[in-house]
């Protein structure tokens, strides 16, 4: 039975983790020790261990045939350091893993001013963060060329899910930006991720980036109009770019610089992937199909 190491245990993991139970023998890696248990009930055995200290990863040395990287870099830096200590520990084992599959963001291509684009798009990031995850691709790609492993980048959204949608901002009433200064903005919907993750795994080619994104064409103040609407809830106040940036911390400020209209035919033609959610219109729908039930 084939090894798989999950990195980066959280939401999309544990969304990951059904559609390889039973087919692979799967480890996570985790920080937090309370958390074991849970993913020992859930089918996973629990590796504890921190990216952030290189010395804690020996375990990990020729432990996995595929790899399954959902880490964030540090919060920090110019560089995606979590990474680089988990290739190190990687590369101590007798044997590499034959895959790794890594979940960057789209952030990485920066603005684009409201163009359409597809994975032949230049890297331009413009945030400190976006910065990182360029670093941890670049560093990907290097490290698997010169090992002979297939290297799968996938580049996520905004992820979205019936508890991941911006319900708490609607209900602060936070501001949107008027048409005018308004971004596009892309999604997917966090079990369509994990489900790209398992199709990378058999499908991914070596070297070759992926846009996660579903079928969505929206700017960012008509998603959450749509979820204002689904929810009972009221429109955002709409301002300009000046006069949210007012209200707005510099943080929420930064995710609407940035316009991009991406193109996923890469993950429909090569990755074999059939959206379980197409549009936020079928995620939303499913969502408070969830909420009723309950």
């Amino acid at each position: 039975m084939q090894k798989i190491l999950i990195v980066g245990s959280g939401d999309v993991a544990r969304r990951i983790l059904p559609h390889l139970t039973g087919r692979y023998r799967v480890f996570a890696l985790l920080r937090n020790a309370a958390r074991a248990a849970d993913w020992r009930r859930a089918g996973a055995q629990p590796l504890l261990a921190d990216l952030d200290d290189a010395s804690s990863l020996s375990r990990i040395a020729g432990l996995a045939d595929v790899v399954l990287h959902l880490a964030p870099p540090p919060n920090t830096g110019n560089r995606d350091t979590r990474t680089k200590h988990l290739l190190a520990a990687l590369g101590k084992g007798k044997s590499l893993p034959r895959c790794l599959i890594y979940v960057s963001t789209t952030g990485v291509y920066g603005d684009c001013g409201g163009a359409v684009i597809d994975e032949t798009r230049r890297l331009m990031a413009e945030s400190p963060r976006a910065g990182r995850r360029v670093d941890a691709e670049e560093t990907l790609r290097a490290w698997g060329t010169r090992n002979d492993v297939r290297i799968c980048i996938l580049r996520a959204p905004g992820i979205y899910a019936a508890d991941r949608l911006p319900l708490e901002r609607l209900e602060k009433g936070l501001p949107a930006l008027a048409a005018a200064d308004d971004v596009f903005t892309n999604h997917i919907h966090a079990d369509d991720l994990a489900k790209a993750c398992v199709a990378a795994m058999r499908h991914g080619l070596a070297n070759r980036s992926y846009n996660v994104v579903d079928d969505s064409d929206l700017k960012m103040a008509d998603y959450f109009d749509l979820v204002a609407d689904a929810y009972a809830l009221p429109h955002p106040p709409r301002l300009s770019r000046v006069a949210a940036s007012a209200v707005l911390s510099p943080m929420q400020m930064s995710f609407m610089r940035e316009s991009r209209r991406i193109v996923n035919r890469r993950i429909k033609q090569e990755l074999k992937l059939r959206l379980a959610f197409p549009t936020v219109t079928d995620g939303i729908a499913d969502a408070l199909k969830g909420k009723v039930s309950c």
